[in-house]
This record gives structure tokens, C-alpha cells and sequence, in this order.
């Protein structure tokens, strides 16, 4: 991924040079501009995925209150706190083996699906990167264990 990540920089890069030195037409310039929009778009998420895929990490910490949730790319990221009283409908979705979008998570290009989610004062809230479904299986015992002994 790194170096594909390195061609689509250089072939910003490029595009970027040739449209300050170059004698180009006006409608050329207009194409390049509208190119450059795309591609700066695409440098941006194809970058957040690189770096997610070298340092992000999702910490999850369960404890008697609640749930906190931190996505963090090297230690950059924000602890989230999620009491239990207010989570509501805690479900986890695994996409099936052959399926289109378990094909298209394995590209490396993608940062990947959230597994779980439930809803936290009527926002969904979503957690649980490219957990495979043992992985997914499990969190959700722990999980599911814990809101039970907290309900009592």
C-alpha cells in the first residue's frame, strides 16, 4: 500500500507542477483543477487508511460504569466514555466469506467496517474495525456479560 500510496502522490505532484509551469489553455487548466479536486480528495482517505492500517488501534476499556471507546493513530485520539444505562440495542454484524463487501474490506485501501453498534441517546455509535467473527463473537460475551451483571 505504501507504494501505491507513493504514485498517487507523484501523480499529484505532477499534475500540480504542470498546471504552474506549463503554458496551458485555459480549459486545460479547468480539467486539471477538477482532476486535482478528486485526487486531493482521494490523497486524504487513501492516506487516513494508510496510517490507520500502520498505528491505528481501537482501545476498548470495560469497567463497572461503562464502555470507553478510543480510535487512536499512534496516540492521538480521544477516550470516549459509554455508560451502560444508556446504551441501547448493542448488535454486531459480520459480513458473510465470499460476500461483495468482505471482499471489498480485505483491499488494503480500506480502513474496514465497524462490527458493532448500538444506539447511545439516538446517535448510533459504531466500534470494532475488521474484527473477524470469532473475534467479533467473543468481544460481544464480554460485552453483553458485563451490561447483564450491571443491569441486576
Amino acid at each position: 500500500m505504501g507504494a501505491w500510496l507513493s504514485m498517487w502522490l507523484t501523480i499529484g505532484a505532477v499534475c500540480i507542477w504542470s498546471l504552474f509551469v506549463l503554458a496551458l489553455k485555459e480549459q486545460e487548466k479547468i480539467i486539471l483543477w477538477i482532476f486535482l479536486t478528486f485526487w486531493a480528495y482521494y490523497a486524504f482517505r487513501i492516506s487516513r487508511a494508510f496510517l490507520w492500517i500502520l498505528w491505528g488501534e481501537e482501545l476498548l476499556k470495560i469497567d463497572d460504569l461503562g464502555l470507553h471507546i478510543k480510535k487512536s493513530i499512534r496516540n492521538y485520539g480521544k477516550s470516549i466514555p459509554y455508560y451502560y444505562d444508556n446504551i441501547k440495542g448493542l448488535r454486531y454484524d459480520v459480513p458473510e466469506e465470499k460476500s461483495f463487501q468482505s471482499v471489498w474490506e480485505a483491499s488494503p485501501w480500506i480502513q474496514g467496517d465497524d462490527r458493532f453498534h448500538f444506539e447511545y441517546f439516538g446517535k448510533i455509535v459504531k466500534f470494532g474495525k475488521k474484527l473477524s467473527p470469532k473475534e467479533a463473537q467473543l468481544l460481544s460475551q464480554v460485552l453483553e456479560k458485563k451490561m447483564r451483571k450491571h443491569a441486576k
